[in-house]
């Protein structure tokens, strides 16, 4: 089964606009989904580059413990730890150790950029607190996982 993952913001393969960038507001886009499977309990949310120089992508935002009502999340999630709204949703680290969403900022003249906001159904609600990155995360979802969903968008500078 696969999640389907939106944006008002853009659509699939297409350019992020420069608002969602380090170059703009550097505000997260709004996201949507559909499709969940019944069983799922949790989301989570991972935004990452591969394309970003290093042997790890570079991740842009980790967010978890979506309830699995949730049908997306607005426009400029505050860079908390813990949101009020949806409540109880925690937000990890990305790669330069901030919390919340950094949009993307490739090296100038490094070519396309492309980011993916992987979308994954839990079937159980994970022991989790703020401050997760990508690889402990992965970790603790770990044959939680019941389906996934991406949108990837790309940015150029």
């Amino acid at each position: 089964m696969t999640i389907q993952v939106t944006s008002s913001a853009f659509t699939q393969g297409h350019p992020i606009p420069k608002k969602h960038t380090g170059d703009g507001d550097d505000v997260s886009p709004s996201l949507a989904w559909s499709n969940l499977p019944d069983k799922t309990k949790e989301l989570a949310l991972i935004c990452d580059d591969p394309d970003a120089p290093g042997k790890e992508p570079w991740v842009h935002w980790v967010i978890y413990k979506i309830p699995a009502g949730a049908k997306g999340l607005p426009e400029g999630v505050p860079r908390k730890s813990r949101l009020k709204d949806p409540a109880g949703v925690l937000q990890g680290v990305d790669t330069s150790g901030g919390t919340g969403f950094h949009g993307p900022k490739p090296p100038p003249g490094h070519g396309v950029h492309h980011y993916h906001f992987k979308l994954y159904a839990l079937d159980a609600s994970l022991e989790a607190e703020p401050g997760l990155d990508k690889k402990t995360l992965l970790e603790k979802m770990e044959g939680h996982i019941l389906a996934e969903g991406e949108l990837m968008g790309t940015y150029e500078r």
